[in-house]
């Protein structure tokens, strides 16, 4: 019972600590975190590999596009440089002579 002078509720200071299977949980919980970051990152990476790999083919079809027009560029070019050429103006234009009958 109380004495004199005496708390009759007495204040015991106790430190509040985890348990193993608190650890445990806390412990899995930061592993599936730390997985989900990492599936975040590499599936950004992967789109991102994804763009790039459409953007190159692009780019290849464009190059190839541009190489085909400057050949026709050239093409139509050159006819023209050989019509207009001295050489071609000094040519003879040939006219049949005469046709050969049975």
């Amino acid at each position: 019972m109380a004495r004199r002078n005496q708390n009759s509720v007495s204040f015991i200071s106790q430190t509040k600590t985890l348990g193993p299977v608190s650890n445990t949980i806390i412990l899995i919980v930061l592993a599936c975190m730390i997985g989900l970051l990492y599936l975040t990152q590499v599936t950004k990476t992967n789109s991102f590999g994804y763009t790039i790999n459409s953007l190159q083919q692009q780019q290849n079809a464009l190059q190839n596009q541009n190489e085909n027009l400057q050949v026709n560029a050239a093409r139509q070019q050159s006819l023209d440089r050989v019509a207009n050429s001295q050489v071609a103006k000094n040519l003879v234009p040939v006219t049949p002579s005469g046709t050969i009958s049975q």
